[in-house]
């Protein structure tokens, strides 16, 4: 898990960003020294809840194991997944993310109405990392 990126569980698990006093420019990932806005020169940041729901803008297959620090078990075959891109609802920024595993290229459709939940990225015997997935809405 990422610290900072993504609180709570279930229907409250939301993506947190930072949005700008000055310019009300929102970031994820959150930004916590100075606006990224190119005109703007604003540092007051504040944490904010993202939207749970956005817009499929688009997406791709993964189809070939990336190299580190992408966490993956080398003594496993790969398996392919969905990346999608998210125009999230309110904030209108573009989020990028894995499907949740079942969900294939086959099942999208830019401009698809997607919900953000909590999923796995990897686990062992001590630890589980968490991350973020996309999940078609009405899908559970």
């Amino acid at each position: 898990m990422v610290t900072g990126w993504f609180v709570g569980d279930g229907d409250d698990f939301r993506l947190l960003g930072t949005r700008c006093s000055a310019c009300r420019s929102v970031f994820f990932p959150r930004e916590d020294t100075h606006c990224r806005n190119p005109g703007c020169g604003g540092v007051d940041l504040t944490e904010v809840p993202l939207s749970r729901r956005g817009r499929v803008w688009s997406y791709t297959d993964s189809r070939y194991r990336p190299p580190s620090p992408y966490v993956t078990d080398q003594e496993l075959p790969w398996e392919p997944y969905a990346l999608i891109a998210v125009e999230l609802e309110s904030e209108r920024i573009v989020v990028l993310g894995q499907a949740v595993p079942g969900v294939t290229v086959a099942d999208l459709t830019v401009g698809m109405e997607m919900e953000v939940v909590p999923g796995v990225l990897d686990e062992d015997a001590e630890t589980t990392w968490t991350t973020w997935r996309w999940r078609p809405t009405g899908v559970a």
